[in-house]
Parts: C-alpha cells; structure tokens; sequence
C-alpha cells in the first residue's frame, strides 16, 4: 500500500487532502484571514473557523526540534511490518509503515470477507446436501421476513446511490479550492515578477534605476519564476491525477450498487416466479459480489481513516507551523530564501522608484533653469510640485509621510495641477503655460509612481510566502469548510456497504428459502 516514490508520494498526499474525513478527529477552531492586493485586483480568503468531530485528542507537543510528528496519537497504531509493535512515526504517506497500520485498521472486514467467501460456501454445501437427503423436512418461511430484507436492502441501495455522488462533489470542490490556491499564488508571484520587470524600465527624463538595482531584479526574477512554475505545475498535475482518482472511485461504487441492485430485483423475481436455477445462479453472483462489496467497504473504511489522519495532521501543522514536515507531500512552502529576498527586493524597488521620481521634481521639475540649459530647460514656472511619499525609512521600516508629501493614491491628481502645455517637438517640448513637468514627463512620473504602488501592496501577499500563512489559510480552511462533510458522507458510504451487505444475506437466504418453499407447496398441491 506504500508509494513506490516520493514523487508518487506527492499525489496520494494531494489525493489525501481530497478526501479529508476523519473517523475521529479532535475539537478546535481557528481563524485567519488574508487580503492580497496587485495592480490587477484584490483576493481575500475569509476568516475560518474549523468544528471538528467525534473523540478529542490530546494537543500536540511543540516540537523539539526541526521535525515535527504529526497526529502522532492518533496514528499509534499496532504495525504488522514490525510484529504488531506500535507504529510511532505520526501521518506520513511516503512511510511504508504508516500504511500497514492504518491498513490494519481495516482487517476485520477483509477477514469478514474472507469468512464470507468460505462459510457460505460451506453452508450451500450444507443446504445442498439437506436438499438431497431430507426432502420430506417441513419448512418455515416468512414473508415479511423476505419482504423487509428487500425494502432494507433497496432503502440502503438508494442512500448508497446519494453518498457517493454528495462525496464526489464535496471532494471536486476540495480539489477545484486546493487548485485555486495553487493559481492564486503563482498568479500573485507571476504579477510580482512582471512589476519588478516593468520597474526596471521604467525612466523618468530618461533617468533610470541604478544598474546594480537592475541586475537585483535579474537574479531576483529568476527565482520568482522557478517557484511559480513548480507551484503551477504541481497543480496542474494533480488536479489531473486527483479528479481521474475521484472519479474512478465515483464509477466504482456506482457499478457496485448498481449490481447489488440488479440482484436483488433479479433475485426476488427469479424466487417469486419460482425458477430454481435462476434462483441459484443468483446465489452464486450474490455470494461473489457480497465478498466484494465487504472488500469495497474495507478500503473506503482505510480512506476513511487516513482522511482523519490527514485532518489531524494539518491541524496540528497549523498550530505549529514549520517546514519540511510531511505535509511538504500536499502543499509545500516557497523557498524561505527567496521569499525573504523577494520581500527585501519589493522594498528595495520600491524605494528606488520613489527616489527617482523625487530626484527628478527637485533636481528639474522644481528648478528655474536658464533657456541655455537644455534640455533641463524648458520654460517650468509656478509653485513647486509636491514630492513623492517613500513608505520606507533607509532600514526599510514603515516611514509616515511628511507634510507637502503626496502617496500613492494621491499622486495622479496633485501632479495634474502643475502639468503644463506644450509645444515642440518629442524630447525638446517647451512649456506655453504655467507649470512644473511636461504631459511626456507627467506619464512617466505617473507610471513610475503606479508601479511602485504595486509593488508596495504586494507586501501582504510577501509576508505570507515568508510565514508560510498561505499553506497555513489552506489547511485551515479545509478543515472548517471540507472535512465535516467528507467525513460525514465518507462514513455513510463504508457503513451504507456493510448495511447492505447484511441486507444481501438476508435477501441470498430468503431467496433459497421462498424457492424451496414454493417448490414444497407445488407438490403438495400435486397430491
């Protein structure tokens, strides 16, 4: 049951996350919330609140170290690899002993299947033997004994037709959410990078950012570059290799039910007519078939119980956040290194840019020049532009603006005050009225300034690649949003089967029975 590969490893981690559903996770709650803003528009996750259910576990340990066990209680489980010697290394889907543990979770309904398989099998061998040598026995039967087991078993057929599909959307959802964070922040990192690339072109009176500035950007947008296409790639393809798993499971237990179905229409017909053959062809698929649903409920009851554990998992995850832990297999942190140089970098820029355009109003715009001082000459008058606020001291700590400073916001409108007419040709224009800059100047200072502001909001979305809080939102998130219900509709398809089951029994034993039954009234009725 263990992944071949840490690759492997990755997409059952991601499958996992889908089907979040624990038989028994602890109580909690927790809240977050994020705002992203960029030029191109703002993306908030709300606050979350997750309600967990069934038995409480104790909290977690902080770790001790760099490693942190995750749901270490509620995966102590005996493994059968090491002589049922209990299984100490916490959630870990690339762990092949964490497998054979939890799979021992489900043995009682493999042995029940196997018990199935061999003891109705003695007991067709008993009732056919009872059928040669004591034909003259009377026999009792029931029809409301027969009649119940049939409705029992068509009411859990219909719910076990309803909880697969509730499951199905409810772990589409969790994928398309999953996937959605995965885009949001590629999308986040792809516009970061794109307005570091802009801000390196951008000139004010052909003035530019300092070349070793630039080249920062260079190396900084390498960087960005590669974790946006690993983080898109990873959920791109899983999102494929997830949606194929959920769906195949989708069509494995319609067909399931289908022919469980099928059965017992075809079964209570065949025994009603009275057709013995059919009847005991309908024994024999239903034996077959009950063994394999008792087996389809035992692997849904080992998801089951992994889902759990991975609730548990990302719970604890998230009241003690790190990285490398095994949740790296679902939803991995950015490199802190180039998270941290990215939010140093937006900083740095953003300063730089600011700089700029207040160099250019002091140093030109808001001088009187001689007309021989071309090109810084050309014809500026009236009262001095208002400087750009810098949102930064030098230490790259929150600096307040001054007074006669513009922000960002601001910026567009005050500066369009002092905007002068020209004429001339492009690069030689001379002012013909009042005024401080140029519309050729005014457009550059203006996107100078737009470009700065972006990048300066983008520092909310910066802080969460350095804490990892996105991942953190994420897990918490599913928790409060996907896990109830996964886990409610998972358990209703594992119990749904073994209802069935039982209700199959009865039906496979009923059906023999009506059949001899009508057998021994047609000879009565002969004599």
């Amino acid at each position: 049951m263990a992944p071949a590969s840490s690759s492997s490893a990755g997409v059952v981690g991601v499958v996992l996350l889908l089907f979040l559903a624990g038989a028994s996770v602890s109580h909690g709650s927790f809240e977050g919330r994020r705002v992203l803003s960029d030029d191109y528009g703002k993306f908030t996750v709300p606050s979350w609140r997750r309600l967990l259910v069934d038995s409480p576990l104790p909290d977690a340990a902080p770790p001790a170290n760099n490693s942190l066990v995750l749901a270490a209680a509620r995966t102590h489980r005996p493994d059968p690899l090491t002589n049922l010697t209990m299984y100490s290394g916490g959630w870990n889907i690339s762990d092949q002993h964490y497998w054979a543990s939890v799979t021992f979770t489900a043995i009682p309904l493999f042995l029940a299947a196997m018990l199935w398989l061999m003891g109705f099998g003695v007991v067709l061998l008993v009732i056919s033997c009872c059928c040669c040598f004591c034909r003259n026995k009377n026999n009792t039967y029931s029809p409301g004994c027969y009649v119940t087991s049939l409705v029992l078993l068509i009411r859990w057929m219909l719910d076990t037709t309803l909880w697969p599909g509730l499951f199905h959307g409810s772990a589409i959802n969790t994928v398309d959410y999953v996937v959605g964070q995965g885009n949001l922040t590629f999308d986040n990192l792809r516009n970061f990078s794109n307005s570091l690339a802009a801000a390196k072109n951008i000139k004010v009176d052909e003035v530019f950012l300092p070349a070793d500035v630039q080249q920062k950007i260079d190396a900084i947008e390498v960087k960005l570059n590669s974790s946006a296409n690993e983080l898109s790639t990873h959920a791109l393809e899983n999102s494929k290799k997830i949606k194929n798993v959920v769906n195949r499971v989708q069509q494995d237990l319609e067909i399931v039910g289908h022919i469980m179905l099928g059965l017992a229409v075809l079964g209570f017909l065949f025994s009603i007519l009275g057709w013995r053959f059919l009847v005991s062809l309908m024994v024999i698929a239903g034996w077959i078939i009950l063994a394999v649903t008792i087996l389809t409920s035992a692997v849904f009851l080992l998801l089951h119980n992994v889902m759990g554990d991975a609730c548990v998992a990302m719970d604890e995850w998230v009241r003690h956040p790190q990285a490398h832990t095994a949740l790296d297999d679902i939803l991995p942190c950015v490199d802190a290194a180039t998270a941290n140089e990215s939010m140093f970098r937006s900083q740095e820029v953003t300063a730089q840019l600011v700089a700029l355009v207040n160099n250019v109003v002091v140093n030109i715009s808001n001088r009187d020049f001689p007309p021989a001082l071309r090109p810084l000459y050309f014809n500026q008058s009236g009262p001095p532009m208002p400087l750009l606020c810098n949102p930064f001291n030098a230490d790259m700590t929150p600096r307040a603006c001054a007074a006669g400073e513009v922000d960002f916001d601001a910026a567009a409108g005050e500066w369009k005050r002092f905007e002068c007419q020209t004429v001339g040709p492009p690069g030689s224009e001379t002012c013909v009225t009042e005024g401080r800059v140029t519309p050729a100047a005014y457009g550059q200072m203006i996107a100078a300034a737009s470009i700065s502001q972006g990048l300066y909001r983008f520092g909310p979305f910066l802080m969460q690649l350095q804490d990892c809080s996105f991942v953190r939102e994420t897990f918490t998130a599913i928790s409060h949003n996907n896990c109830p219900g996964l886990e409610l509709y998972s358990r209703h398809v594992y119990i749904g089967l073994l209802v069935i089951s039982g209700a199959m029994m009865l039906a496979i034993v009923f059906w023999m029975v009506h059949t001899r039954q009508r057998r021994r009234r047609a000879m009565c009725k002969r004599h």
